[in-house]
């Protein structure tokens, strides 16, 4: 791996660019986002707490994984999920996705996390080859099933 690939734990104050990133990854798959000005607040504050880190990659950095690791009951030191994941699209297929996932599992065990579970779209078959290879099968190696992941967006009350 060279410098380029490089990861390392995000701070705060990597806040702004990861709003960037994370703003340009919305409008690449024309999905709204509040702007990075919203986005830079929020990682602020979500990256000064203890149950969200983010790894970056990249000089300047250009690769962001945000990661939330969530109490369960039936795994010790909760479960970390990959909330985004996001590389700048010149920069893609040089390793720094998996340089920064790498790092993103490392850190998540290191914190205790028993598990790592990665959201992905059905027809993103680019993301099911890319996470495959970094030991997340799509199937159940023991029953092959599949996984899904349902959701609901609640709105104020």
């Amino acid at each position: 791996m060279n410098v380029h690939n490089s990861a390392r734990l995000a701070t705060p104050a990597d806040a702004p660019v990861m709003a960037d990133l994370l703003d340009a990854f919305n409008r690449e798959y024309d999905e709204p986002s509040p702007g990075p000005s919203v986005l830079a607040r929020r990682l602020r504050e979500l990256l000064s707490g203890t149950t969200t880190f983010a790894i970056v990659a990249g000089d300047p950095v250009i690769s962001v994984g945000l990661v939330t690791i969530r109490t369960n009951v039936w795994v010790d030191g909760g479960i970390a999920l990959l909330d985004e994941m996001y590389t700048t699209p010149a920069e893609r297929s040089r390793g720094l996705g998996g340089a920064v996932l790498t790092a993103a599992v490392a850190e998540a065990a290191r914190r205790g996390a028993g598990e790592f579970e990665i959201e992905v779209d059905e027809p993103d078959v680019d993301a099911h080859r890319f996470y495959g290879r970094h030991g997340f099968p799509v199937r159940d190696p023991a029953t092959g099933d599949r996984a899904f992941v349902l959701r609901k967006e609640l709105t104020g009350s």
